[in-house]
């Protein structure tokens, strides 16, 4: 409701106009807003000034966000450099990763992929948009349906905070188990994120995996575990030896590949090493937890030959 507040000579309001307009990259003339505000140049000048020194303090340097001057085109604009803010190249690339992820169900994915967008400047999000409007709009989530962002956040802080955890786990063949476990990381892998875990009670060498989709009734204990230091986790080395998020034992391979792409050999399996070739046929080597290398073996039909395969 209007009281008789004159907006336009209000400087808090002008402040906020300048601010917001600004940030949704538009380029801004002095003498514009002085008309459009019924002040003087002096005025905008000041109030420029004002949101200048405003965004000096609030950030860690004055060269993060700032508002400079184009001659070109007589006015005022908005800069974000890189380090604190996407690229379009990055948002483009981040959105089409989601996409083809189909990770999220359609609540969730559009969302992230409204908030990217809000990264870059209008015109530069059409343009986004515009690249990814097809995929988008024939998006097909995974058949769980489920909103995922929660419950990993709630997992990520139980294996921070080092809690036993409790939960329901619907198994593939729909049976539902109480499950009480020590969390220790979260993956994602083939469209789907998984949490790693070792047991409450049992010894284990290596952890169980949990589709994140089927946890349910999620709950911390309070009580908090160890693991000895020489049996940490390391995510990075178990992704690399991990196949389809099978887990088991430390096993070594040995086969021939006959293939036309060694890269992707390569790629599907990080720690493999090229031991010899002969005419076009390539003996590899490679370290992989459980069984999932046997299903990727027999993907690749007659180019694959194994040689040994201890467990």
């Amino acid at each position: 409701m209007n009281i008789g507040i004159n907006y336009n000579a209000n400087k808090g309001f002008r402040l906020l106009n300048i601010y917001e307009r600004l940030n949704k990259g538009e380029i801004l003339e002095k003498a514009e807003l002085a008309s459009n505000f019924g002040v003087t140049l002096k005025t905008i000048q000041r109030d420029i000034d004002d949101l200048r020194a405003y965004l000096a303090e609030t950030h860690f340097s004055g060269t993060e966000v700032v508002i400079k001057y184009d001659k070109n085109k007589n006015g005022y604009f908005l800069v974000r450099y890189e380090r604190e803010w996407f690229t379009n190249e990055e948002v483009m690339a981040l959105c089409k990763i989601l996409l083809e992820s189909r990770a999220f169900c359609k609540e969730e994915i559009h969302g992230l992929i409204s908030k990217l967008l809000i990264q870059v400047v209008p015109n530069d999000r059409k343009k986004i948009e515009t690249v990814i409007r097809n995929e988008q709009y024939h998006y097909v989530p995974l058949k769980h349906g489920k909103r995922l962002l929660s419950i990993i956040w709630e997992l990520s802080q139980l294996i921070t905070s080092s809690e036993i955890t409790r939960f329901t786990y619907t198994r593939q063949d729909g049976a539902i188990k109480e499950k009480v476990v020590k969390p220790i990381a979260i993956m994602f892998s083939e469209y789907y994120f998984y949490l790693i875990a070792y047991s409450e009670k049992v010894s284990e060498d290596f952890p169980t995996i949990y589709r994140v989709d089927r946890i349910a009734n999620l709950n911390g204990t309070k009580q908090k575990f160890k693991i000895p230091y020489k049996n940490k986790f390391n995510e990075g080395e178990f992704r690399k030896r991990v196949q389809f998020m099978y887990p088991g034992e430390l096993r070594k391979i040995t086969f021939e590949f006959n293939g036309p792409s060694l890269e992707a050999v390569l790629d599907r399996l990080p720690t493999a090493e090229v031991a010899g070739e002969n005419n076009g046929s390539y003996t590899i080597k490679a370290e992989v937890y459980g069984n999932g290398i046997e299903m990727w073996l027999r993907s690749q039909g007659d180019m694959v030959k194994v040689l040994n395969l201890e467990n």
